[in-house]
Formats: structure tokens, C-alpha cells, sequence
């Protein structure tokens, strides 16, 4: 027993340092693969994924967990805003890694790998020289490379072409979008943005691989994967057993809510605008003014960051970054200008084109916007309509 401890406490203590310092797994050992349930938080909204190594000969009961971040890391924001988010590989031991989701009442479910012993060996190598200080980093993408995407990309690498992840359990291939919804309610500020924030990009169907980014997927993939033309799957089991967290949202608080208000309202103004032959400048202003500067941020999320997510966003064809320089005019009490007349015609213009894009899936949009579509074709047809008055 003490021998068993002496040598967990070495393997703990010992990390990051040289590879012939890892030690060799008994017969008694195994590898799995961990999937936690989805959280409340977004960071924690799409479950998570990580490796467990056992030895009870040893004594070794670690996690490799590729899901580490530090909100303290020198330009963490700035970095999360440029594309450039560092996550880490980090090891800790499986207790503790259980405690924070004991604690958060999530599920934790096993699948434990069927692997020869040459092969988990050669697994734990790979993570003992990946948990190096030298390796341990590297660039987070939120669809591409995340703790859940990257186990795949792990057992593919570790073991080449005998390793076949089988789609036929799919019921489609989905595309990024769609599998990024199945997660969230559609009617959140959290689920609008990312939407709005997404380019055209992510409409391209996910391969088979590709939809193990997301932890459940990972999961399912484990049950439809296998090796040497054997399933690698060898045993699964839970390890807590929670009820999966639904979350519940309150429509007042819902954007939907609030642009089917923002409309109501500009209909309102619009309709009393008309009948007195004036125009609302302080409205336009704030609706220019918003829009430009979304669209002013899409484009820099599109041109100029290292997101590969955010690149071709035709959500910029209603949230023009022009609108942030146009609506100096309704600031003065002056005539609108002449050129305005056909700077109108170009925003309802690339409004329909954003419909007929939407029409032949060039671009999925979120269906919250039709209130604030309708809203902003309102407001352009009738200022429109007052430059020729």
C-alpha cells in the first residue's frame, strides 16, 4: 500500500519532466474516455470531454484534461477576441477533477477503451509528453480543435488507419450551425449572438469526425468506432448519475421579445411620423448607430482577427458598418441629403439579397432577426418615402 502511494505521489509530482521518467502500465490498467453533462454556464453548455488513465497496481488515477484555460493569462480577452485563445493540457487526479461536477449535480459517464497494454502505453507516453510545459499549449478553436474535438484527433493520430470512426449511427450529417443549436435555446442572447457572430462558413456539413467537437457526439462516436476492425469500445458505464440540466428561459428577458417590441414601436412612430409629415430623428440615429457598430465589429471579426468561424458573414448586409458614418445626418435639423435617397435604396437592397442568401442556404441566419429586419425596412422605406417629400 505505501509503496502504491509513494509511486502515485512520484507520478503526480513528477510531470513535465522526462519521458523515461513515465512510468509502465501493469495489465490491470485501463484508458477511458469521460463525457460530462452540459452546464449552466456558456463555457459549460456543451458538456465536456476528457481521458482518465487507471492502474490499480500502481496506483494511478489521473485525468488529461485538454479543456484548461486561465482567465488570468496576459491578454486573455484580447486574445479571446482575436482568435488566438490558449487552452492547456492539464492532469490532475480523478477525484478531484469529479468533485466539480458532483458539486455542479452533472452526469459523468466512462467508456473504457479496449486497448493492448503496447497500446495504452503508447497512449500514456503521448500525454506524458504532452503535458510538458513545452507542449502542453495550444491554440483553442472553439469548432475545429476543443477538449472534445481533439480526443478524436488523438486516437486517429495514436493509431492511423486501423482506427475508423463509422457515421452510420447519424442520422445526418449536420452542419456546424445546426449542431451548435441542438445545444442552446435558440431564443437566448447567447445562442443570437453566436448565430449573428457566425459567417457563412459554418454552414458546410460537419464530416463524421468533425461532429465529435461536441462532447455528446464524441461520445456516441466512442460506440461507433473501431479498431483493427474490432469495436474500441470495451465497457461503458456511469459514473454519476444526475438528470441532465434543462435550461429555462424567460421570454420578457428573450431577444425575440424585445426586437417584437422594438418593431411594434417603430411602427408606432413611423405611423405618427407619417401622419404629421415629420421624421423621428433621435429613432434613426439609435437605429443607424447600433447597426453600424454590429456591423462594424462583424467585419473586424471577419477581416481582421484568426476566428475560422467569423469569415464571409453576410449578417453585414443588414448590419451595414456604413450605417456608424451615415447617422451623422440625423443628428442636424437640416434637409437629409441628396445622396441618402440612394444610399436607402442600397440598404433595402442588400436587405432582400440577405433574403434570397437566407433562401438558398448560401448562409443560415437567426430567425430571432425577422422582427428587426422588418423593423429597419419599415424605418428605410419610410425615410425613403420623406426624402422625396
Amino acid at each position: 500500500m505505501r509503496l502504491s502511494v509513494l509511486l502515485l505521489m512520484f507520478f503526480l509530482l513528477s510531470g513535465g519532466r522526462l519521458l523515461s521518467q513515465t512510468p509502465s502500465l501493469s495489465e490491470n490498467s485501463q484508458i477511458s474516455l469521460l463525457t460530462c453533462a452540459a452546464g449552466d454556464e456558456l463555457y459549460s453548455m456543451f458538456g465536456h470531454t476528457a481521458f482518465r488513465v487507471q492502474d490499480s497496481v500502481l496506483g494511478i488515477d489521473v485525468v488529461y484534461n485538454y479543456g484548461t484555460f486561465d482567465f488570468n493569462r496576459p491578454n486573455f480577452y484580447s486574445n479571446f477576441v482575436k482568435g488566438r485563445l490558449i487552452y492547456s493540457l492539464s492532469r490532475r487526479s480523478f477525484d478531484r477533477f469529479l468533485f466539480e461536477y458532483e458539486l455542479e449535480k452533472r452526469w459523468v459517464r466512462e467508456q473504457i477503451l479496449d486497448l493492448s497494454l503496447e497500446e495504452k502505453n503508447q497512449l500514456l507516453n503521448f500525454f506524458e509528453t504532452n503535458y510538458l510545459p513545452e507542449n502542453r499549449d495550444y491554440l483553442y478553436d472553439p469548432l475545429l480543435n476543443n477538449c472534445s474535438s481533439i480526443t478524436g484527433n488523438i486516437l486517429k493520430d495514436q493509431f492511423g488507419d486501423a482506427l475508423v470512426f463509422d457515421g452510420s449511427h447519424l442520422d445526418q450529417q449536420y452542419t456546424f450551425r445546426q449542431l451548435v443549436r441542438q445545444n442552446m435555446d435558440l431564443n437566448s442572447w447567447a445562442s443570437f449572438g453566436i448565430d449573428v457572430a457566425f459567417g457563412s462558413v459554418v454552414d458546410r456539413k460537419a464530416t463524421v469526425q468533425e461532429h465529435m467537437f461536441l462532447p455528446y457526439y464524441a461520445m456516441q462516436q466512442i460506440r461507433n468506432t473501431t479498431k483493427d476492425g474490432k469495436p474500441l469500445l470495451k465497457r461503458e458505464r456511469t459514473i454519476l448519475d444526475y438528470a441532465e440540466i434543462t435550461p429555462s428561459g424567460f421570454f420578457p428577458l428573450s431577444p425575440l421579445f424585445w426586437f417584437a417590441l422594438l418593431l411594434l414601436f417603430t411602427a408606432i412612430v413611423t405611423y405618427l411620423d407619417h401622419k404629421h409629415g415629420t421624421r423621428s430623428r433621435w429613432l434613426d440615429f439609435t437605429l443607424f448607430l447600433l447597426t453600424g457598430l454590429i456591423g462594424t465589429f462583424l467585419l473586424i471579426l471577419w477581416l481582421a482577427t484568426d476566428h475560422t468561424s467569423t469569415p464571409w458573414n453576410y449578417n453585414i448586409l443588414w448590419a451595414l458598418p456604413a450605417n456608424l458614418g451615415t447617422a451623422y445626418v440625423f443628428v442636424f435639423p437640416q434637409h437629409l441629403p441628396a445622396w441618402f435617397a440612394k444610399y436607402l435604396w442600397t440598404a433595402i437592397s442588400f436587405l432582400a439579397l440577405m433574403i434570397i442568401l437566407w433562401v438558398f442556404n448560401v448562409q443560415i441566419f437567426s430567425p430571432v432577426l425577422i422582427p428587426l429586419l422588418l423593423t429597419l425596412a419599415i424605418r428605410y422605406g419610410y425615410l425613403l418615402k420623406f426624402t422625396k417629400s
